[in-house]
């Protein structure tokens, strides 16, 4: 997708006619697209046997499907109905605000002003903001353009095209000697040390240097996390950033984390350390590639 064909997502779990209308107007006239989930089965349908998720537990079912999509969608803003009843609001803004794979993602709700226990609720589990309804539709724009989480492209593009700073260089050596501790402290030093948004990057490949020590380690839980978390930092990343080869990077960390689901927490020792590949990058000015 070009710079230019961009529009980003909001997700709305509304329902209701009036505000969907008033919804879609504002999104349009910012140039916002809107995705609606009016009801929960829209997501899932969920089994009657089924056992309800507490929080914590192995995400399967309906919540792991919504947070599949919401990976896969990767939204600028939720916007929930917490007079909308056919969905688990309490639910599912405590699970999009705790998880790492979509914590970023901002929430906020809308609802009526005499139901305090809901506005409550809302706020407790997450949401960025609560609003009264006629506040919502009166402050609509403003609303949308405070708190959705809108990623420059071009800013991004062209901060991809700067060379990589020297202490990241050395953490991308360190990564490709599986000395992934050492690599992380490095990338760590480099993200703060650098305000521009193509930091984003050395928090991406600090992310899957952590999830590869993890795996080394036998932690599988920690492992597991970290790939979730991955995803929030690499994938808004172009398919080269500073001469890291961030395709290959992606498909090597979706293949190690498919590895890990696979072997389960019984079997991790059992884990194809090949998988754990180097990071294939670009010096600025060179030619030749370099992982290792």
């Amino acid at each position: 997708m070009s710079n230019a064909q961009y529009n980003p997502l909001i997700l709305s779990f509304v329902a209701d006619l009036f505000f969907a209308v008033k919804i879609e107007k504002a999104a349009n006239d910012l140039k916002f697209n809107v995705r609606w989930i009016e009801n929960a089965d829209q997501i899932a349908p969920k089994s009657p046997k089924a056992p309800e998720q507490q929080l914590g537990e192995p995400l399967v079912g309906r919540t792991a499907v919504l947070l599949d999509d919401l990976t896969t969608w990767k939204p600028a803003l939720l916007i929930f109905d917490l007079n909308n009843q056919d969905i688990p609001w309490r639910e599912w803004i405590n699970l999009v605000t705790s998880v790492p794979a979509t914590r970023r993602i901002p929430v906020i709700c809308f609802g009526s002003h005499m139901d305090v226990e809901a506005m409550k609720a809302a706020k407790l589990a997450g949401a960025k903001k609560v609003l009264a309804r006629s506040t919502f539709v009166s402050q609509l724009p403003e609303v949308i353009k405070k708190y959705a989480r809108v990623i420059d492209q071009e800013a991004l593009r062209k901060s991809c095209q700067e060379p990589l700073s020297e202490i990241a260089i050395c953490g991308l050596e360190e990564f490709n000697r599986s000395e992934y501790f050492e690599a992380h402290e490095h990338l760590e030093k480099a993200w703060m040390a650098d305000q521009s948004v193509g930091r984003e990057l050395y928090q991406a490949v600090l992310q899957v240097a952590v999830a590869y020590y993890q795996i080394l380690r036998g932690n599988y839980k920690g492992a597991a996390k970290l790939f979730l978390r991955l995803r929030q930092w690499i994938d808004p990343l172009p398919d080269t950033c500073r001469g890291v080869d961030i395709q290959k990077l992606r498909m090597d960390a979706r293949i190690a984390h498919q590895q890990l689901l696979n072997l389960g927490p019984e079997r991790i020792k059992e884990f194809d350390l090949s998988l754990l590949r180097p990071v294939y990058y670009k010096l600025s000015g060179g030619n030749e590639e370099i992982n290792e």
